[in-house]
Protein backbone atom coordinates (compact mmCIF):
# COMPACT_ATOMS: atom_id res chain seq x y z
CA UNK A 1 0.00 0.00 0.00
CA UNK A 2 1.04 3.52 -0.72
CA UNK A 3 2.03 5.79 1.92
CA UNK A 4 0.56 8.98 1.77
CA UNK A 5 2.94 11.90 3.45
CA UNK A 6 3.56 15.61 2.60
CA UNK A 7 7.10 14.44 0.61
CA UNK A 8 4.90 11.73 -1.71
CA UNK A 9 2.85 14.48 -2.89
CA UNK A 10 5.86 17.09 -2.60
CA UNK A 11 7.45 14.36 -5.68
CA UNK A 12 4.42 14.24 -7.69
CA UNK A 13 4.61 18.51 -7.31
CA UNK A 14 7.99 18.44 -9.09
CA UNK A 15 6.76 15.78 -12.00
CA UNK A 16 3.87 18.56 -12.67
CA UNK A 17 6.66 21.30 -12.39
CA UNK A 18 8.11 19.60 -15.13
CA UNK A 19 5.37 19.35 -17.47
CA UNK A 20 3.95 22.61 -17.86
CA UNK A 21 0.73 21.98 -19.98
CA UNK A 22 -0.59 19.40 -17.50
CA UNK A 23 -1.42 23.11 -14.85
CA UNK A 24 -3.69 23.99 -17.50
CA UNK A 25 -5.96 21.40 -17.06
CA UNK A 26 -8.66 22.90 -15.11
CA UNK A 27 -12.73 22.60 -14.62
CA UNK A 28 -12.82 19.40 -16.45
CA UNK A 29 -14.76 15.79 -15.66
CA UNK A 30 -12.62 12.78 -15.96
CA UNK A 31 -13.73 9.47 -15.42
CA UNK A 32 -10.76 7.03 -14.82
CA UNK A 33 -11.50 2.77 -15.32
CA UNK A 34 -9.27 1.10 -13.46
CA UNK A 35 -8.60 3.51 -10.57
CA UNK A 36 -7.35 1.07 -8.24
CA UNK A 37 -4.30 0.01 -10.07
CA UNK A 38 -1.03 0.89 -10.42
CA UNK A 39 -1.15 3.32 -13.18
CA UNK A 40 -5.13 4.58 -12.90
CA UNK A 41 -4.16 5.10 -8.94
CA UNK A 42 -1.12 7.17 -9.59
CA UNK A 43 -3.21 9.16 -12.56
CA UNK A 44 -5.69 9.97 -9.67
CA UNK A 45 -3.15 10.75 -6.84
CA UNK A 46 -1.68 13.70 -9.79
CA UNK A 47 -4.83 14.29 -10.52
CA UNK A 48 -6.36 15.11 -6.87
CA UNK A 49 -2.94 16.90 -6.07
CA UNK A 50 -4.06 19.24 -9.41
CA UNK A 51 -7.26 20.16 -7.43
CA UNK A 52 -5.16 20.57 -3.81
CA UNK A 53 -2.17 22.48 -5.15
CA UNK A 54 -3.61 24.11 -7.62
CA UNK A 55 -7.13 24.90 -7.90
CA UNK A 56 -7.88 22.87 -11.35
CA UNK A 57 -11.49 22.13 -9.98
CA UNK A 58 -11.37 18.91 -11.58
CA UNK A 59 -14.30 16.07 -10.92
CA UNK A 60 -12.84 13.18 -10.77
CA UNK A 61 -14.88 10.07 -11.12
CA UNK A 62 -13.27 6.51 -10.24
CA UNK A 63 -14.74 3.86 -11.40
CA UNK A 64 -14.16 -0.34 -10.89
CA UNK A 65 -16.01 -3.18 -9.68
CA UNK A 66 -15.17 -2.87 -5.83
CA UNK A 67 -15.77 0.27 -3.68
CA UNK A 68 -14.23 -0.93 -0.64
CA UNK A 69 -10.82 -1.19 -2.85
CA UNK A 70 -10.65 2.00 -4.09
CA UNK A 71 -11.16 3.15 -0.34
CA UNK A 72 -8.45 1.42 0.47
CA UNK A 73 -6.31 2.77 -1.88
CA UNK A 74 -7.08 6.28 -1.58
CA UNK A 75 -7.80 6.40 2.22
CA UNK A 76 -6.07 9.73 2.78
CA UNK A 77 -9.57 10.96 0.51
CA UNK A 78 -13.23 11.14 0.87
CA UNK A 79 -15.48 9.62 -1.87
CA UNK A 80 -18.07 11.77 -2.54
CA UNK A 81 -15.61 15.00 -1.96
CA UNK A 82 -12.67 14.39 -3.60
CA UNK A 83 -13.95 11.92 -5.79
CA UNK A 84 -17.16 9.98 -6.76
CA UNK A 85 -16.87 6.35 -6.85
CA UNK A 86 -18.48 4.59 -10.13
CA UNK A 87 -19.44 0.79 -10.09
CA UNK A 88 -18.11 -0.32 -13.23
CA UNK A 89 -17.37 -4.04 -14.92
CA UNK A 90 -15.63 -4.24 -17.99
CA UNK A 91 -17.22 -7.09 -19.41
CA UNK A 92 -20.78 -5.07 -19.43
CA UNK A 93 -22.23 -2.70 -20.96
CA UNK A 94 -22.19 0.88 -19.61
CA UNK A 95 -23.54 4.28 -20.07
CA UNK A 96 -20.99 6.58 -19.90
CA UNK A 97 -21.61 9.74 -17.39
CA UNK A 98 -21.66 13.09 -18.88
CA UNK A 99 -17.48 14.14 -18.86
CA UNK A 100 -14.64 15.52 -20.73
CA UNK A 101 -12.14 12.38 -20.75
CA UNK A 102 -12.53 9.12 -20.12
CA UNK A 103 -9.33 7.67 -19.34
CA UNK A 104 -9.61 3.88 -20.08
CA UNK A 105 -7.15 1.36 -18.21
CA UNK A 106 -8.88 -1.05 -17.10
CA UNK A 107 -6.81 -4.46 -18.08
CA UNK A 108 -5.95 -7.68 -17.03
CA UNK A 109 -2.52 -6.80 -16.41
CA UNK A 110 -0.80 -10.04 -14.42
CA UNK A 111 0.96 -12.40 -16.23
CA UNK A 112 -0.27 -15.45 -14.29
CA UNK A 113 -3.58 -14.66 -15.13
CA UNK A 114 -2.83 -14.50 -18.90
CA UNK A 115 -2.38 -18.02 -18.68
CA UNK A 116 -4.88 -19.23 -16.48
CA UNK A 117 -7.90 -16.78 -18.38
CA UNK A 118 -6.89 -16.11 -21.39
CA UNK A 119 -10.43 -16.26 -22.54
CA UNK A 120 -11.48 -13.93 -19.85
CA UNK A 121 -8.09 -11.79 -20.16
CA UNK A 122 -8.77 -11.15 -24.02
CA UNK A 123 -12.21 -10.83 -24.20
CA UNK A 124 -12.52 -8.13 -21.14
CA UNK A 125 -9.63 -6.02 -22.91
CA UNK A 126 -11.77 -5.77 -26.43
CA UNK A 127 -15.06 -5.42 -25.19
CA UNK A 128 -14.39 -3.90 -22.31
CA UNK A 129 -12.87 -1.12 -24.74
CA UNK A 130 -15.94 -1.46 -27.37
CA UNK A 131 -18.55 -0.77 -24.21
CA UNK A 132 -17.01 2.73 -23.48
CA UNK A 133 -16.43 3.50 -27.00
CA UNK A 134 -20.21 3.00 -27.76
CA UNK A 135 -21.03 4.84 -25.07
CA UNK A 136 -19.23 8.06 -26.33
CA UNK A 137 -20.71 8.09 -30.05
CA UNK A 138 -22.69 11.65 -29.80
CA UNK A 139 -21.11 13.11 -26.74
CA UNK A 140 -18.07 15.70 -26.70
CA UNK A 141 -15.98 12.94 -25.06
CA UNK A 142 -11.91 12.32 -25.65
CA UNK A 143 -11.03 8.98 -24.67
CA UNK A 144 -7.80 8.00 -23.80
CA UNK A 145 -7.12 3.90 -24.31
CA UNK A 146 -3.99 2.67 -22.44
CA UNK A 147 -2.66 0.12 -24.18
CA UNK A 148 0.89 -1.84 -24.25
CA UNK A 149 4.39 -2.31 -25.34
CA UNK A 150 3.50 -5.50 -26.03
CA UNK A 151 1.31 -4.73 -29.02
CA UNK A 152 4.94 -4.74 -30.70
CA UNK A 153 6.06 -8.32 -30.90
CA UNK A 154 9.12 -9.95 -31.24
CA UNK A 155 11.93 -8.37 -32.61
CA UNK A 156 15.26 -9.64 -33.96
CA UNK A 157 17.60 -6.57 -32.71
CA UNK A 158 18.19 -4.18 -29.59
CA UNK A 159 16.73 -1.13 -31.35
CA UNK A 160 14.07 0.58 -29.64
CA UNK A 161 10.25 0.34 -31.18
CA UNK A 162 9.17 3.65 -32.87
CA UNK A 163 5.50 3.42 -32.82
CA UNK A 164 5.33 1.97 -36.59
CA UNK A 165 7.09 -0.80 -35.77
CA UNK A 166 5.56 -4.16 -35.55
CA UNK A 167 7.05 -7.63 -34.98
CA UNK A 168 5.75 -11.48 -34.79
CA UNK A 169 3.03 -12.25 -32.48
CA UNK A 170 2.05 -16.60 -32.29
CA UNK A 171 -1.46 -15.91 -32.22
CA UNK A 172 -2.66 -19.77 -31.75
CA UNK A 173 -0.36 -19.25 -28.26
CA UNK A 174 -2.75 -18.67 -25.66
CA UNK A 175 -0.20 -16.17 -23.99
CA UNK A 176 -1.13 -13.60 -26.95
CA UNK A 177 -4.39 -13.08 -24.90
CA UNK A 178 -3.01 -10.15 -24.13
CA UNK A 179 -0.85 -8.08 -27.05
CA UNK A 180 -3.17 -9.40 -29.70
CA UNK A 181 -6.66 -7.79 -27.64
CA UNK A 182 -4.76 -5.04 -27.51
CA UNK A 183 -3.71 -4.67 -30.71
CA UNK A 184 -7.26 -5.27 -32.06
CA UNK A 185 -8.19 -2.81 -29.59
CA UNK A 186 -6.05 -0.14 -30.62
CA UNK A 187 -7.91 -0.83 -34.08
CA UNK A 188 -11.33 -0.08 -32.66
CA UNK A 189 -10.31 3.45 -31.79
CA UNK A 190 -9.06 4.18 -34.97
CA UNK A 191 -12.14 2.55 -36.25
CA UNK A 192 -14.66 4.36 -34.33
CA UNK A 193 -12.65 7.81 -34.76
CA UNK A 194 -13.48 7.37 -38.55
CA UNK A 195 -16.55 6.25 -38.56
CA UNK A 196 -18.02 7.20 -35.15
CA UNK A 197 -15.86 10.50 -34.48
CA UNK A 198 -15.13 9.08 -31.12
CA UNK A 199 -12.09 11.34 -30.64
CA UNK A 200 -9.15 8.75 -29.10
CA UNK A 201 -5.80 8.97 -28.59
CA UNK A 202 -3.89 5.58 -27.32
CA UNK A 203 -0.83 5.10 -25.75
CA UNK A 204 1.83 2.37 -24.90
CA UNK A 205 3.38 2.15 -21.46
CA UNK A 206 6.19 0.21 -21.63
CA UNK A 207 7.35 -1.43 -18.15
CA UNK A 208 5.37 0.60 -15.18
CA UNK A 209 6.76 0.53 -12.16
CA UNK A 210 6.26 2.61 -8.14
CA UNK A 211 5.22 2.04 -5.08
CA UNK A 212 1.71 1.84 -6.06
CA UNK A 213 1.99 -1.22 -6.73
CA UNK A 214 -0.69 -3.94 -6.20
CA UNK A 215 -0.70 -7.01 -4.33
CA UNK A 216 -2.12 -9.11 -7.21
CA UNK A 217 0.54 -7.91 -9.13
CA UNK A 218 2.37 -10.58 -10.33
CA UNK A 219 4.83 -8.50 -13.01
CA UNK A 220 8.78 -9.62 -12.36
CA UNK A 221 9.46 -5.43 -10.84
CA UNK A 222 6.35 -6.14 -8.37
CA UNK A 223 6.99 -9.29 -7.32
CA UNK A 224 10.99 -7.96 -6.67
CA UNK A 225 9.57 -4.86 -5.03
CA UNK A 226 7.40 -6.70 -2.77
CA UNK A 227 10.60 -9.17 -1.48
CA UNK A 228 12.78 -6.21 -0.90
CA UNK A 229 10.45 -4.20 0.85
CA UNK A 230 9.80 -7.37 3.39
CA UNK A 231 13.46 -7.31 3.69
CA UNK A 232 13.27 -10.27 1.64
CA UNK A 233 16.13 -11.48 -1.06
CA UNK A 234 14.84 -10.66 -4.27
CA UNK A 235 13.96 -14.18 -6.45
CA UNK A 236 14.73 -14.17 -10.07
CA UNK A 237 13.63 -17.35 -12.25
CA UNK A 238 15.42 -16.10 -15.34
CA UNK A 239 18.94 -14.96 -16.48
CA UNK A 240 17.13 -11.07 -16.40
CA UNK A 241 18.73 -10.63 -20.01
CA UNK A 242 15.10 -9.56 -21.67
CA UNK A 243 15.84 -5.63 -22.41
CA UNK A 244 12.69 -3.40 -21.16
CA UNK A 245 11.56 0.14 -20.96
CA UNK A 246 11.14 0.95 -17.14
CA UNK A 247 9.08 3.78 -16.25
CA UNK A 248 8.13 4.87 -12.77
CA UNK A 249 4.15 5.01 -12.52
CA UNK A 250 4.27 9.34 -11.96
CA UNK A 251 5.94 9.85 -15.21
CA UNK A 252 3.73 7.15 -16.89
CA UNK A 253 0.42 9.43 -15.43
CA UNK A 254 2.10 12.84 -16.65
CA UNK A 255 2.70 11.04 -20.09
CA UNK A 256 -0.50 10.22 -20.05
CA UNK A 257 -1.94 13.27 -19.11
CA UNK A 258 0.21 15.21 -21.77
CA UNK A 259 -0.89 12.63 -24.50
CA UNK A 260 -4.71 13.62 -23.41
CA UNK A 261 -4.18 17.19 -23.88
CA UNK A 262 -1.70 17.48 -26.72
CA UNK A 263 -1.86 14.18 -28.88
CA UNK A 264 -3.12 13.89 -32.27
CA UNK A 265 -6.49 11.74 -32.49
CA UNK A 266 -5.93 8.38 -33.90
CA UNK A 267 -2.53 8.33 -32.98
CA UNK A 268 -0.54 6.36 -30.32
CA UNK A 269 2.63 7.37 -28.11
CA UNK A 270 5.35 5.17 -26.33
CA UNK A 271 5.93 5.64 -22.88
CA UNK A 272 9.07 5.46 -21.96
CA UNK A 273 12.26 6.93 -20.10
CA UNK A 274 15.47 7.19 -21.81
CA UNK A 275 17.15 6.73 -18.87
CA UNK A 276 15.68 3.70 -17.65
CA UNK A 277 15.97 1.35 -20.87
CA UNK A 278 17.83 -1.92 -18.83
CA UNK A 279 17.31 -5.88 -18.46
CA UNK A 280 15.77 -7.12 -16.11
CA UNK A 281 18.95 -8.25 -14.04
CA UNK A 282 19.75 -4.47 -13.67
CA UNK A 283 16.80 -3.88 -12.45
CA UNK A 284 17.13 -6.66 -9.88
CA UNK A 285 20.11 -4.92 -8.88
CA UNK A 286 19.32 -2.19 -8.73
CA UNK A 287 16.51 -2.31 -6.66
CA UNK A 288 18.20 -5.16 -4.42
CA UNK A 289 20.65 -2.33 -4.06
CA UNK A 290 18.73 0.33 -2.56
CA UNK A 291 16.32 -2.27 -0.47
CA UNK A 292 19.46 -3.67 1.01
CA UNK A 293 18.65 -7.42 0.36
CA UNK A 294 20.11 -10.11 -2.36
CA UNK A 295 19.51 -11.75 -5.28
CA UNK A 296 18.65 -15.50 -5.17
CA UNK A 297 17.38 -17.61 -8.36
CA UNK A 298 14.72 -20.33 -8.42
CA UNK A 299 13.30 -22.17 -11.24
CA UNK A 300 9.74 -20.75 -12.39
CA UNK A 301 6.78 -23.09 -12.11
CA UNK A 302 4.68 -24.51 -15.23
CA UNK A 303 2.20 -21.94 -14.83
CA UNK A 304 4.73 -18.84 -14.08
CA UNK A 305 6.59 -19.70 -17.72
CA UNK A 306 3.26 -19.70 -19.50
CA UNK A 307 2.55 -16.11 -17.96
CA UNK A 308 5.70 -14.66 -19.67
CA UNK A 309 6.71 -12.16 -21.71
CA UNK A 310 8.04 -13.81 -24.53
CA UNK A 311 9.56 -10.27 -25.92
CA UNK A 312 13.46 -10.81 -25.60
CA UNK A 313 13.45 -7.01 -26.46
CA UNK A 314 10.26 -4.29 -25.37
CA UNK A 315 12.47 -1.37 -25.37
CA UNK A 316 10.67 1.85 -26.62
CA UNK A 317 11.48 5.09 -28.24
CA UNK A 318 9.48 7.56 -26.65
CA UNK A 319 10.72 10.51 -29.32
CA UNK A 320 7.02 11.11 -30.26
CA UNK A 321 5.88 11.65 -26.47
CA UNK A 322 9.10 14.29 -25.87
CA UNK A 323 8.24 16.32 -28.65
CA UNK A 324 4.54 17.04 -26.88
CA UNK A 325 7.19 18.61 -24.21
CA UNK A 326 6.75 15.58 -21.32
CA UNK A 327 9.64 15.25 -19.44
CA UNK A 328 11.05 11.95 -17.17
CA UNK A 329 12.23 12.86 -13.64
CA UNK A 330 12.70 9.63 -12.20
CA UNK A 331 15.88 7.52 -13.62
CA UNK A 332 15.99 4.37 -12.43
CA UNK A 333 18.16 4.84 -9.27
CA UNK A 334 15.42 7.83 -8.48
CA UNK A 335 12.63 5.76 -9.18
CA UNK A 336 13.69 2.81 -7.12
CA UNK A 337 14.73 5.39 -4.43
CA UNK A 338 11.23 6.68 -4.35
CA UNK A 339 9.34 3.01 -4.29
CA UNK A 340 12.05 2.70 -1.19
CA UNK A 341 10.50 5.85 0.60
CA UNK A 342 6.71 5.29 0.31
CA UNK A 343 5.75 1.27 -0.35
CA UNK A 344 4.32 -0.34 2.39
CA UNK A 345 4.33 -3.56 2.17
Amino acid sequence: MIIYNDKYFQEIDYAISKNEIIKSLKNQTIFITGASGLIGSTLADVLLLLNKNYGANLKLILAGRDKKRIEQRFYAFKDGEDYVFYQYDATKEIEIPLCNFVIHGASNADPIAFSKFPVETMAANFLGLNNILKSCVDKKTKVVYISSSEVYGQKNNNLPFNEDDFGFVDILNPRACYPSSKRASETLCSSYYAEYGVECVIVRPGHIYGPQITDSDSRASSQFMRKASAKENIVMKSAGSQLRSYCHSVDCATAILTVMLNGRLSTAYNISNKNSIVNIRTLAECMAKVFGVDIVFENPSDIEKRGYNLMENSSLNATELEKLNWNAVFDLQKGIENCFKFFRC
